[in-house]
């Protein structure tokens, strides 16, 4: 039997894995892509791509993690050793890549939660978060001066992280995720009755929703849907091998990833007609066609958000410590499960004590963030978080797949995972992971990849590209490497995991 720690309850598992899937990306990138692939038509490729990729790679992470009963590297080193650094890969590039520019923007959000009581932002919102906020710099060498508002805010969100993490998974991750996830709900819909009573909220609600038929057969707008599917759930990140490896015996894996999906996915939606009812307010208070106030990432949450709650006839400062809130809430119950990847990777391997190993990865994510706080900082976390979701993120599930569905052996696998749950897949599963999903991911690779050798990713000199982007990148595939090489202190590998249900046995490989 397993001595690995379990959840404390289903609804606690289940907030965890909602909580890492549910993030910014959520709130300012679903409605914004949406809009301009085609509004409602958009909603027909995106919940294909939900049921023949998102949903599939869910599982197969989920229940890759509860099979082999480990943090990403042990599952796969348990079942090859030779695959074990690429569980460490995904641990590094989440912990020490993703996390690292994740916190400045959750910094952001604190420090527009703050702006929000008394509107420091002024008239010129644009103007405030890029010149007098970030001070961005006119290149990604010009790394210029620490912003310490921000610096100030990244030690902040490290701290809260640390905390959680520090104290486990049912002390401290179970626990933050049962409060903060019903509290994001509460939020959000506080956020959208508000957002639907305004002016103009109905235009925005038929821009968003109308379906614009003629863009559904662009291979651009497909291509959009499953790259949201696919980011949005939090795949190839390795948060859902980790968390589901807490599993106990038992659990209805195909149940609990369409239960995560639909949550997402209603957030999603949630969000979409919030934002847009918003949208819909500025472009009826100013006049002018909404396709001008839509805009997607820091531009809708840093400038278009902040216009509109200038603009409210009541409760401007109220609605603006709301919406940052529910940021806030957002980015953190994502961020702890960054950090949970490259922690239970470690006490796996070497047995370190959990609080020691937290503290030290904190104080290393609050130094490697400091770039993030800097005048370059913006253009730093644009060039990386382009090279961790399209480079590292769909080549982990490209191999995902490869290692679990072609090597294991995706019969085998789902065999395993119907017994226990309610919605069954069988066949159909198996050819999503063995075709579909890894059909998909190369698509979305060699689209991305033809598309930057035409033209460099976001204008920036290839020399950026390159140094920061693929620089940051390799280095986390030469730790992997060294990390995956390393002694094993604990007798994880060796052990033989037999389920109380008899349906689960892991069998270490004689490499």
């Amino acid at each position: 039997m397993s001595n690995r720690p379990h959840w404390k309850s289903r609804i606690g598992f289940l907030l965890v894995v909602i909580g890492s899937a549910v993030g910014l990306g959520n709130i300012w990138r679903f409605p914004y892509v949406a809009y301009k692939n085609g509004g409602g038509a958009f909603l027909i490729p995106y919940f294909i791509a939900l049921l023949v990729v998102g949903i599939p790679l869910l599982i197969l992470e989920q229940g890759w993690g509860y099979m082999q009963k480990g943090s990403a590297p042990v599952a796969f080193a348990r079942f090859r050793k030779r695959w074990e650094f690429l569980g460490w890969w995904v641990a590094i590039f989440i912990t020490f890549g993703l996390m690292f520019y994740y916190s400045a923007v959750l910094s952001w959000c604190l420090g527009y939660l703050f702006f929000s009581f008394d509107l420091s932002w002024g008239v010129d919102t644009q103007a405030y978060f890029f010149n007098s906020f970030l001070g961005v710099s006119d290149s990604p060498f010009n790394i210029g001066e620490i912003r310490w508002p921000i610096f100030f805010g990244i030690i902040f969100i490290w701290f809260v992280n640390w905390a959680i993490v520090s104290r486990g998974i049912r002390r401290g991750i179970e626990v933050a995720n049962k409060i903060g996830i019903p509290l994001l709900f509460i939020s959000l819909i506080v956020m959208l009755v508000w957002s639907l009573m305004l002016p103009g909220a109905g235009e925005g609600v038929s821009a968003f929703l109308t379906p614009d038929l003629s863009k559904i057969l662009s291979p651009s707008v497909w291509n959009d849907a499953f790259g949201q599917i696919f980011f949005t759930l939090s795949l190839g990140s390795g948060t859902m091998i980790v968390y589901a490896s807490y599993l106990p015996a038992r659990s209805r894996i195909n149940d609990n990833a369409m239960i995560t999906a639909s949550a997402n996915s209603l957030v999603e939606v949630m969000a979409g007609f919030a934002v847009f009812s918003i949208l819909g307010y500025i472009a009826f208070v100013k006049g002018m066609p909404l396709a001008d106030a839509v805009k997607s990432g820091p531009g809708l949450a840093y400038v278009a958000y902040p216009q509109a709650i200038n603009n409210l006839p009541f409760g401007r400062e109220a609605f603006g410590v709301l919406f940052f809130f529910t940021l806030l809430l957002a980015g953190i119950t994502s961020s702890v499960s960054m950090i949970e990847t490259f922690i239970s990777s470690a006490i796996d391997k070497f047995g370190w004590s959990r609080k020691k190993i937290t503290t030290v990865v904190c104080l290393i994510g609050v130094a490697g963030g400091s770039i993030f706080a800097t005048n370059a900082g913006l253009l730093w976390l644009d060039i990386i978080d382009h090279m961790v979701c399209n480079v590292g993120m769909i080549t982990m599930g490209f191999l995902e797949a490869i290692v679990v569905a072609w090597l294991f052996g995706g019969t085998k696998f789902i065999s395993k995972l119907d017994k226990f749950s309610k919605f069954k897949l069988g066949k159909f599963w198996v050819f999503c992971a063995k075709i579909f999903i890894p059909l998909v991911l190369f698509v979305m690779f060699m689209a991305d990849t033809i598309k930057n050798i035409q033209k460099p990713y976001g204008g920036y000199p290839w020399s950026a590209l390159f140094v920061i982007g693929f620089g940051w990148l390799a280095a986390t595939l030469v730790v992997a490497r060294f990390f995956s090489k390393a002694k094993w202190r604990t007798d994880h590998l060796k052990k033989k995991y037999h389920d109380e249900d008899e349906a689960l046995l892991v069998e270490v490989d004689g490499e």
